[in-house]
């Protein structure tokens, strides 16, 4: 059976940052993708019209329109406003009383039609967190509600193990992956595929911009633009909000590498590894310059209960988990 008369597998990275959905074709993933986030301008009739007009992704509440998905952040730029985010931290956020309603416009955009044929998808779902302290339970019951409408079948994946499986083919998906995101970071350490720990920490990229904000007096949605533009982690500062931008990746950095060594220690779960095992870095929070090469010179300055045979970062951060969940999906439903 070719790939076209197959039904259709897909992954689907349900990321605070953004939504990922991963297909094959031609035997390739192919990607498409839409930021998890919204902003509100007031209701006119004339503007929902223009909007229609333009293809902007909009839905009316009256006396406001939202705008959501990638179009998000240059409105949010034009009138000077935080974009916000119909979840935080990797879950739903409870702050967003629409949160699930947007969460099904972005999701439903990418699906476009798919499932209505039959066929499988495999979507992430964060890990529990270190420190135990949020339930994921409501959120993956509310995206399987979500996503049950679609008529797909349904299987979740840990973030970190998506990782895995997207990116460590060469070590036959023994090693750890680690997810930096928007709203928190995922780790995994699996052996031959199996997952033998995961979890997740309520910091990521999110976090960063805001501090940053606050230091410069910035407003968030613009520091997180800038820092895509031309943040470098390999350098020196240029001005304020670089600076700013500088000390709190090292924080990041420094408070997941602390929750590795926590974690890994912790536990009489590890299995016994006859060599060292690889790290893939992944996900929208690694991209500045110079990331992978002050991780791995903060993860050698001090004891690791895993050794680590050498520090990789993704080619395509962004598409990692995705495409994780995508193998996912072909391999295991």
């Amino acid at each position: 059976m070719s790939d076209t008369e197959r039904e259709p597998c897909l992954g689907l990275d349900i990321g605070t940052s953004r939504i990922v959905l991963a297909r094959r074709v031609q035997g390739k993933p192919d990607f498409q993708a839409q930021l998890n986030a919204f902003v509100t301008i007031p209701f006119s009739k004339m503007t929902h019209k223009v909007l229609k007009r333009e293809g902007v992704p909009h839905k009316v509440r009256i006396p406001e329109i939202i705008i959501y998905g990638n179009e998000s952040p240059r409105f949010a730029e034009l009138f000077h406003l935080e974009t916000r985010r119909p979840m935080r931290h990797g879950v739903l956020n409870p702050g967003e009383r629409e949160n699930l309603d947007l969460l099904r416009q972005i999701v439903a955009s990418l699906l476009g039609g798919e499932g209505k044929g039959g066929g499988k998808l495999c979507y992430s779902l964060p890990a529990p967190r270190l420190d135990g302290s949020e339930e994921i339970q409501y959120h993956d019951a509310a995206l399987r509600q979500v996503l049950g409408e679609s008529g797909l079948e349904l299987r979740s994946i840990d973030e970190g193990l998506a990782v895995v499986y997207g990116e460590l083919e060469a070590s036959n998906y023994t090693g750890i992956g680690v997810s930096c995101g928007g709203g928190m970071c995922n780790v995994c350490l699996a052996y031959l595929s199996v997952p033998v720990i995961s979890f997740s920490i309520p910091t990521g990229g999110d976090l960063v911009d805001g501090r940053a904000a606050q230091a410069t007096g910035e407003v968030a949605t613009r520091v997180r633009l800038i820092k895509e533009r031309s943040f470098a982690l390999n350098g020196r500062p240029s001005d304020q909000l670089h600076r700013a931008l500088t000390v709190y990746y090292e924080d990041l950095i420094r408070t997941l590498l602390t929750a590795m060594r926590q974690a890994f220690s912790d536990t009489s779960r590890l299995p016994r590894l006859d060599r060292p095992v690889p790290l893939m870095l992944s996900g929208g929070s690694v991209l500045p310059e110079g990331f992978r090469e002050r991780f791995e010179a903060a993860l050698r300055k001090g004891e690791f209960p895993v050794p680590v045979s050498e520090v990789m970062q993704s080619a395509d951060p962004l598409h990692s988990t995705a495409k994780g969940a995508l193998m996912a999906a072909l391999t295991d439903m």
